[in-house]
């Protein structure tokens, strides 16, 4: 009788982990930051699932990155408008910067878990450019999924933060 009490609880509280990952898409040696470099973080385009566009996603992303950047130097602006590549380039450029950090949101879902029992899902690549040659230094895709078993309250937002952590850390 304990066995299937025990199995029953241990199931029950895997729903409530949520999962996140970094997975980068190079190989081989990162060219590390300094921590004088002059960071650049660009403002992606809300995210959208279906017809639904989830305003503030793309601010809030930015802002995600904005807080592990800051923690390594001590000059990070955020562009507070949505750019391309080429424009958000060209303003790093004409401000002086060093590194220009590109986040595009993939996949952007905001469910009601509690009740549906469908998980957030969110997936931003992020490309981390030198300003001055447009050379890729290093990107990749952080990747996240709410658990079955939540309370309420969680957002796709939640689930960025340790994979993108992970991913500046690697950078410094």
């Amino acid at each position: 009788m304990r066995m299937p009490a025990v199995l029953i609880l241990v199931a029950a509280l895997a729903g409530c982990a949520d999962s996140h990952q970094w997975l980068p898409n190079q190989s081989g040696t990162i060219q590390q930051l300094n921590r004088t470099d002059k960071i650049y973080i660009a403002t992606p385009v809300d995210g959208e699932y279906g017809d639904h566009v989830y305003k503030g996603s793309g601010r809030n992303t930015a802002q995600i990155l904005y807080a592990a950047f800051a923690r390594r130097s001590a000059a990070v602006t955020v562009d507070p408008e949505a750019s391309s590549y080429d424009l958000a380039l060209e303003k790093a450029k004409r401000s002086g910067q060093d590194i220009l950090v590109l986040p595009t949101i993939l996949h952007w879902e905001d469910r009601a878990t509690e009740w549906s029992m469908i998980p957030d899902q969110v997936e931003v690549k992020i490309s981390v450019i030198q300003v001055s040659s447009g050379a890729v230094i290093s990107s990749g895709i952080a990747s996240g999924e709410s658990g079955i078993a939540t309370f309420g309250g969680d957002h796709p937002q939640d689930l960025l933060p340790e994979p993108i952590e992970a991913f500046v850390s690697s950078l410094y």
